[in-house]
Formats: structure tokens, C-alpha cells, sequence
């Protein structure tokens, strides 16, 4: 009661110092930052250290996208820019029905899973939402954006837990002074639209600092699968939405087809997936505030707070597929919906005829998951100089993220008194064809599900500078950082007693969890210059970071980082790094309990398909010894993709055993900037990533193929995740979070920019850039007792390391082309995705590398008035085609589903 009541008193304080701030020292008019006459230097930001010194430069790689290109590509999301980055993999996108993230949008780092990639806003924790530590980047306005910077190889030892494949820094423009207004559209040709404004002010407060505020609102359009011809799913059928009825007593059957006529030979399906959806509406609404104020000379207040609502539907985890029933009911005879055709087919007994009902429950609707997420965080803190060289830094923040989601389209099974509602109510309702009157009212109803609640509270306290007023070395003072952090988190997942109890058509058994962690760290980071202005060496330093990090429930662990930094001339610089890497598990992983959903949904909801691709045995590619062990059926024998195949249930939840991931990272690379070549810039940075205890699930299709084709040995473990019957089908799978094997990859990122200004060149100036990133080696070993595969270039969930990105390209690039003038500037842009091959085994199918291209220009009509127009997927390439394991035929978590966008943005700024 007491630490709620401080919370609070906090958030309070953070708010109306901001406020009595604003109301004393705002001007009577917005000042320009030429005209302000704060003498207050920027603030250094380095991602990847806490040693911010003039000049400094990372020594891992780092790619950063500018103000002006965000601009340049009419983003209203972050999604609007970061797709276009080779370092990022498919993560969860606007596309991704099915997701438990409802709506948000969560990054990716390298394919390594979204619970490795850590997220901070100005080099501290953004909050995260649900079970996971992902952040919902949506909850970032990307109007408020300076700068964002995508580090890869790690960086535990000076951020923390959950830096294992990198950080994204998102640097905020809290500096700004003046009135910025915008709008944005962005129109896809083939149907679908996003649209907003943003609005931001800034005000010097005095001399002494600065306060910037800003709001975006954005909305986006649903998209269809009957919107897009590639998106077309035939085969992705449901029960007949007229209906199949079976007299039992004479086994005559009789039914309606979809336009409501009568027959005697139904069809048992029927396909409605034209109307699922593609991408998922959006509302957004952003507001934020970030302060930088000087009580003294030497203390500054600063701070920021950030609220986002949110407000979107898809589809859910179990798809959305209509619900279903298939029992046999009772019918009476004097039943005031029977017609003389029906009443001719069945057999009544003693007033009644028993008739088996098979049929889609589609009046009910789509199953929809309408959530609402509300995201705060509060950040205050106090910073200044405790010596000429020595800066000290102390904040405290606080988030939370709290999710309400309600889903329609489905209903109960049966009442409170046990009863089936559905047989309650065959003989006052009518069940027969199609678009039935009152089915809805009588069986649907929606539920107040996932309902989740997540806190974090962060507090450190850092001393950087160097010891130039101790003692400097030949090649210059030793820069330094040390410091002290306290965090705390916890979650919350409740859910519907229908769903806690399993009595709903649709949504299996969802299991509610709270859990909370907290961790006590220490951290130290040093910058030693070694030698400088000799032959070959103009400047050579060493570095490295510690952190020791005490939690209340995993232990006590250390991370730590060496690095050196060579720069031989003007020309050139070396740089390296090694890093051991530390992640706990999320709440997801080590609290969450036991769900379930029918088996069979991995073969009727399109989203979950790529995690079964049948029985080997009955197809033909598995061992034939394995499978007369383990009972399998005949070749052959059966349909092992049919629901009734998997008769069971798919088990997936937390493990509280699960144990800290630990890794090493590596990179060794080199930056060349050729004098003789103003302008140019090169690097090129090997890096290896390898994870070993990985926290993470095996899917039935990576299990099954391990058991059955790779390794067919009586004692491999994985054969135990999926259980057969008596008569050989699968009966039940087991996806519970453990720690796995391994995860490695080794490759390669490559950058080169050239900012060319000769005569020739028309305007002010060619401006070149390329971004690469080559995977030269991608391993997944599921289990320490089985062999690694290799999954670079490959698609499909077998080599998947979270089961969200499913493609695994191992080469991506982003190639710039911008022709610069005194108002305005023209960007063509080429985004090229590598070949990939299928990682089912045994499977030959590939799909050929992607190309798609970006035009785009600025330029200011006005003073104060610029027009940004776009034309992105200029060429309208469609997204490619898979046969199996993708979803709508393909994979909307890697590739365009839009098609050709027109963005058009207009800013005016005072």
C-alpha cells in the first residue's frame, strides 16, 4: 500500500513540476532555436555507452535513419520506416493476424526472436506491454522522432537484460522550438488507407531550458483478403454455413448450400475467407511532453511523459475462422421451423428424431479481438556537472501498459446449469440454412478476454566523465562510467471464466498468471586511450563495461564487454567487440500458465498452419523403422492433414524452471572515409551471435521432423511433443516453453554513403547510400541431444526461433539514391530480400529474391511550408507466393502486402 501510495505521489510531482515550469517561464512567442538565448550545449547521446564525450564513436555497428528520411517516407508508424532496415527481421506487423500482441507493432533484431531485442527511448527502457519484453512501438509518435539507431551485436553489459541481438535507440527531438503541424496520408492502390497529423510545440523557458510537447493521432483502414487477388484461399474451407444434417435413425442426409437452397447432397464446406482479414484497424491517439530545465548552474531537471491509446481489431490467436458445432440434437416433431423437405428426411420417435448438425455458427460473425491498450510512462530526473569532467545523472521512471480486449464471434457451450446452449435451442430458433434469424442473439456473446496489466519501475544513478583532473595517460584521460540501477516489473493476465474454463467455441482454455521479478545491478564502463598520433596509429583505444546484475528470482549473473577502437589515419579505422550477453525469462516464459487450443486449429486456422505439415510417416518421408516403433499408420493410409487427424489439444505455456539465456557476441570490423573522396564513408562488420539454453518452443513440425526424418532414434526427446492415439493419428502436442539448445548465427553488415557536390551534379548535390546485411551462417539446434539445422535462407516455422518471423533471408539490402536542392530533395529507394528455400525437410520449393522500390520527394513551397509526396512499392509487386506454410498464401511478417502507396504529407511550421 505504501510503495502504490509513493507511485502515485511520484507521477504526481513528475506532472506539475513540468506544468509550474511551463506556466513561469513560457515566452509570449515561439522562438526559433537560432533566436533562443539558452546556452545550453546538446546533449551527447552514443548508443551502445554511457561514456558520452565530445567526438565519441561507437564501436559497434550502428545504423541510424535521420529526421528527414522518416519524413521521406510519409511515417505515420514506426512500421512506416523500420521495415526498410536489412537488420531488422519481420518482428509483428500491421499484418500479422493471429498475434497475441494485438494489435502492436513489436521490432526484431536478426531473426533472434522479439524478446532479444531491448528498445529504449534517449538510451533508457521504453515500457513494455503484455507477457513479453517487447515494446509496442506504436506507443513512440514518430513526429517526436530526431533520430533512431539500430545497434546489433549485443549490448548487456551497458543496458542490460534482453540486448542480445541489439538495441533500437529512439532519440527525441527535445530540443525543438517553434509550431509544427502535419498531415499524412497514405493510400494503397489496390484499397486501404492510413491517415493522421501530428502537432508539436516547443518554447525555451527562459535561458535556463526547454519544453516540448506534441500529439499524433493516426487511423488505418481494415484491408481484406477479398482486396487483394493473391490473397485468394480457396481451399481454407469451414463447416457448411447452411448446414449438413443426418437423420440418425435412416442416416439420411439433406442440408443447404450457401444461397440458401435445399438439397439432399450438401456440401460439408463452405469458404467465407475472402472476408478475413488482412491488416488490422487502428486508432492512435499519442500525446507527450519532454522538459529539460536548469534550477542551477549545475543541476538540471528533465524528463519526459508519454501516453498512448490505442485501439485496434484482428483477428486473435485462434484465427478467424467462424465458430462450429457438430452434435447431434434432439428435434421435435412439432418444431415450427420444419419445411415439408426437411420434415420428409427424418424419423421422428415418440414426438422426436434424433439428427446430427454439422454446420458453421457464421451468423455469430468473424471471431474478432477488439483490444484497447493504454501505455504511460513517466520518466523524471536530475543531471549536471560534479567537476569540470565529471557529469552525474539520476532518474527514476515508471510505465504501465494495460490491455482490455473483448471478442466477438464467439459464444458459450453451454449454460450455467450445464446444459448445451446450442441443444437448448434447435426446437425455438431456426438452425436450418443459411443467415439464420436469431442465432446470433440466442448462442453469441461477447467475452471479455486477456485482460493484461503490466508495471515496470526503473531508478539508476550514473557517474561519467574521465580523470583528466586525476591523471591523464600519453594518449589522453581515461574516460569512465559507473553507476547503480534498481528495476522492478510485474504482470497481470486475467481472463473470462469461459475461457479460464474452456466453454467457448473458439477460444480453447486460456490460462490467467500474475508474476513480478526485480533486480539489483551495478555497472562500470571504461575508455582507455592506449597510443595516438604515431606512424600508422592516429589514435588506439580499449574499452570495456561490467555489470553485475543480483535478481530475486534467476540469480546472480555478470556481463561484461572488451572492445578496441584503431584508427590508423583519416582513412581508416578498425574496431571490435566482445560481449557475453544475458536473458532472463519474460513472464510469459517462466509464470505463464497452461493453455490450450484444439490440435486440429494448425490446419484450419491459417496462421498456425506452418506449425504442422503432417505425418511423415504417412506421407511417405519419414523412417519406416521409427514409425513401426512409435505405431504411426501405413503410408498412405489416411488424409494426416485433415482436423480429424489431430484429435487432441495444443498445449503451449511457462516453465518456472526455465533457466537465463547466455551468449557471446562478437563483431570485428572496419570504416574506411578516403580523403581523396570527400563525403564517403564505408564500413563492413563481421559478428557472430551465439546463444546457448535459448528460452523458446519447438513447434510439432520442427518436433515431428526431428523424430521421425533428421534424427529417427528410439531415445530422441522431441519425439515425446507429439503424442499418437491408438489407432496411430496425433493426439496431443507440447509447446511449453524450455530452454533449448542453441541459437548461432555468423554473417556480415555492410554500409557505404557518398554525398557527392561537383559542378556536374545537378542541384546541390547526389547523395548515394546502401545498407547490406549478409547471414552467412543461421543454426538452430532445438536440443542439446539432437543435431543443429541450418537455417539461413530458408522460410517456415521449422527454423523460426519464436514462431513469428518465418523467413530467414540471408541477404538483405536497402539501397538510396537522393538528388539534393537548395528546398527540396528527390529519393529513389531499392529494397532487395534474398532467395530463401524451404526448411521443411525434404522440401524443394524456393521463393526467388524480392525487389521493390521507393520514390519519393520534398521540398518547401513556402517558408514554413513543405510537401512531401511518395510513391512507395512504386512498381506494385505483389507479396510471393507459397504453397505451404505461409498465411493467405505467403508471409505478411517479411514481405509488402500493400502494393503501390501513395504517401502525401504537408508540414507547416511556424
Amino acid at each position: 500500500m505504501e510503495k502504490n501510495r509513493m507511485v502515485k505521489v511520484y507521477r504526481n510531482a513528475v506532472g506539475l513540476s513540468a506544468l509550474a515550469i511551463a506556466l513561469l517561464q513560457v515566452p509570449a512567442h515561439a522562438q526559433s532555436a537560432d533566436e533562443s538565448g539558452s546556452n545550453e550545449s546538446a546533449d551527447i547521446v552514443v548508443t551502445g555507452t554511457r561514456i558520452a564525450l565530445p567526438g565519441a564513436k561507437s564501436n559497434s555497428p550502428i545504423v541510424s535513419t535521420s529526421e528527414e528520411q522518416i519524413k521521406l517516407r510519409s511515417a505515420l508508424t514506426i512500421e512506416d520506416f523500420s521495415t526498410t532496415l536489412p537488420q531488422l527481421s519481420g518482428g509483428v506487423r500491421q499484418g500479422s493476424q493471429g498475434s497475441d500482441a494485438f494489435g502492436a507493432q513489436v521490432l526484431e533484431l536478426r531473426n533472434f526472436g522479439q524478446s532479444r531485442s531491448l528498445v529504449l527511448i534517449d538510451g533508457t527502457r521504453a515500457a513494455p506491454f503484455s507477457f513479453r519484453n517487447s515494446v509496442d512501438v506504436n506507443a513512440i509518435p514518430a513526429s517526436l522522432i530526431k533520430r533512431t539507431d539500430v545497434l546489433t551485436g549485443g549490448a548487456a553489459a551497458v543496458y542490460g537484460a534482453d540486448a542480445v541481438a541489439g538495441v533500437v535507440n529512439f532519440i527525441l527531438n527535445d530540443d525543438f522550438e517553434g509550431l509544427t503541424a502535419s498531415a499524412t496520408g497514405r493510400l494503397s492502390t489496390h484499397g486501404g488507407a492510413q491517415y493522421g497529423g501530428s502537432l508539436m510545440l516547443g518554447t525555451g523557458l527562459g535561458d535556463s531550458g526547454n519544453l516540448v510537447l506534441a500529439a499524433d493521432y493516426t487511423q488505418r483502414d481494415p484491408i481484406r483478403a477479398y482486396q487483394r487477388d493473391w490473397a485468394a484461399t480457396p481451399n481454407q474451407t469451414i463447416a457448411s454455413i447452411g448446414g449438413v444434417f443426418t437423420d440418425v435413425a435412416s442416416g439420411r442426409k439433406f442440408g443447404f448450400g450457401d444461397d440458401g437452397a435445399f438439397t439432399t447432397s450438401p456440401s460439408a464446406t463452405s469458404n467465407v475467407s475472402e472476408n478475413y482479414l488482412l491488416v488490422s484497424p487502428l486508432k492512435r491517439i499519442n500525446v507527450a511532453a519532454l522538459y529539460k530545465y536548469d534550477i542551477t548552474p549545475q543541476v538540471e531537471l528533465y524528463g519526459r511523459a508519454m501516453y498512448t491509446n490505442v485501439r485496434s481489431t484482428e483477428t486473435g490467436t485462434p484465427g478467424a475462422t467462424p465458430a462450429s458445432v457438430n452434435r447431434t440434437v434432439s428435434i421435435s416433431e412439432d418444431n415450427p421451423f420444419l419445411t415439408d423437405q426437411i420434415r420428409s428426411q427424418l424419423t421422428f420417435v415418440n414426438g422426436a428424431a434424433d439428427v446430427n448438425v454439422s454446420r458453421s455458427l457464421y451468423e455469430l460473425g468473424l471471431v474478432d479481438y477488439q483490444t484497447e491498450r493504454n501505455t504511460l510512462q513517466v520518466q523524471t530526473g536530475l543531471r549536471g556537472p560534479l567537476t569540470s569532467a565529471v557529469d552525474w545523472n539520476v532518474y527514476a521512471q515508471y510505465g504501465r501498459s494495460t490491455e482490455n480486449t473483448l471478442i466477438t464471434g464467439d459464444g458459450l457451450v453451454t449454460n450455467n446449469a450445464g446444459a448445451n446452449n446450442f441443444a437448448s435451442i434447435v426446437n425455438t430458433i431456426d438452425i436450418f440454412g443459411p443467415n439464420a434469424p436469431g442465432l446470433a442473439d440466442a448462442l453469441g456473446k461477447p467475452i471479455n478476454g486477456f485482460s493484461r496489466k503490466r508495471d515496470q519501475f526503473v531508478a539508476a544513478a550514473t557517474l561519467s566523465g574521465t580523470l583528466e583532473e586525476l591523471f591523464s595517460l600519453p594518449a589522453g584521460p581515461i574516460g569512465f562510467a559507473v553507476g547503480a540501477e534498481y528495476r522492478r516489473e510485474t504482470a497481470d493476465i486475467d481472463q473470462d471464466t469461459a475461457l479460464l474454463t474452456g466453454n467457448t467455441y473458439r477460444q480453447g482454455v486460456q490460462a490467467a498468471y500474475t508474476g513480478s521479478f526485480d533486480v539489483k545491478e551495478l555497472y562500470g564502463e571504461v575508455l582507455i586511450p592506449v597510443l595516438h598520433d604515431l606512424p600508422l596509429i592516429r589514435e588506439f583505444n580499449v574499452g570495456g563495461a561490467y555489470r553485475l546484475s543480483d535478481y530475486n528470482l534467476f540469480g546472480t549473473h555478470g556481463t561484461w564487454k572488451v572492445e578496441g577502437n584503431w584508427e590508423v589515419d583519416d582513412n581508416v579505422r578498425l574496431r571490435a567487440t566482445y560481449q557475453r550477453v544475458l536473458r532472463t525469462p519474460n513472464f510469459g516464459e517462466f509464470a505463464g500458465g497452461v493453455s490450450s487450443l484444439p490440435f486440429n486449429a494448425l490446419v484450419t486456422v491459417d496462421r498456425l498452419k506452418p506449425r504442422y505439415g503432417g505425418d511423415p510417416c504417412v506421407l511417405g518421408t519419414g523412417n519406416a523403422e521409427q514409425c513401426a516403433r512409435f505405431g504411426a499408420p501405413a503410408q498412405g493410409s489416411v488424409d494426416s492433414t485433415s482436423a480429424g487427424y489431430l484429435t487432441g489439444n495444443y498445449y503451449y505455456g511457462g516453465n518456472p524452471d526455465l533457466k537465463p539465456e547466455t551468449g557471446f557476441t562478437t563483431t570485428a570490423g572496419v570504416v574506411i572515409t578516403p580523403v581523396f573522396a570527400p563525403g564517403l564513408t564505408l564500413s563492413a562488420d563481421w559478428y557472430q551471435l551465439d546463444l546457448k539454453g535459448a528460452v523458446g518452443v519447438i513447434q510439432p513440425i520442427a518436433a515431428i521432423t526431428s523424430c521421425y526424418i533428421t534424427n529417427p532414434t528410439a531415445g530422441n526427446p522431441l519425439c515425446n511433443l507429439v503424442t499418437r492415439n491408438a489407432d496411430g493419428s496425433f493426439k496431443d502436442a507440447f509447446v511449453n516453453n524450455q530452454n533449448l539448445g542453441r541459437l548461432l548465427q555468423r554473417g556480415l553488415d555492410l554500409s557505404a554513403s557518398y554525398t557527392l557536390r561537383e559542378d556536374w551534379v545537378p542541384g546541390d548535390g547526389l547523395r548515394l547510400s546502401y545498407q547490406g546485411n549478409v547471414v552467412t551462417s543461421y543454426e538452430i539446434q532445438a536440443n542439446p541431444t539432437v543435431e543443429a539445422i541450418q537455417c539461413k535462407g530458408t522460410f517456415g516455422a521449422t527454423c523460426s526461433s519464436d514462431g513469428t518471423t518465418l523467413v530467414q533471408p540471408d541477404y538483405r539490402h536497402s539501397v538510396g539514391v537522393g538528388l539534393l536542392f537548395d528546398k527540396g530533395v528527390i529519393q529513389f529507394d531499392w529494397q532487395r530480400i534474398g532467395k530463401v528455400r524451404s526448411s521443411t525437410a525434404g522440401s524443394t520449393e524456393t521463393i526467388g529474391a524480392q525487389d521493390t522500390f521507393d520514390l519519393a520527394a520534398s521540398y518547401d513551397f513556402l517558408e514554413g511550408l513543405t510537401m512531401t509526396l511518395g510513391i512507395y512499392n512504386l512498381f506494385d509487386k505483389d507479396p510471393p507466393a507459397v504453397s505451404k506454410g505461409g498465411v493467405f498464401n505467403t508471409f505478411p511478417d517479411t514481405y509488402d502486402i500493400l502494393g503501390r502507396t501513395v504517401g502525401l504529407s504537408l508540414t507547416a511550421s511556424l
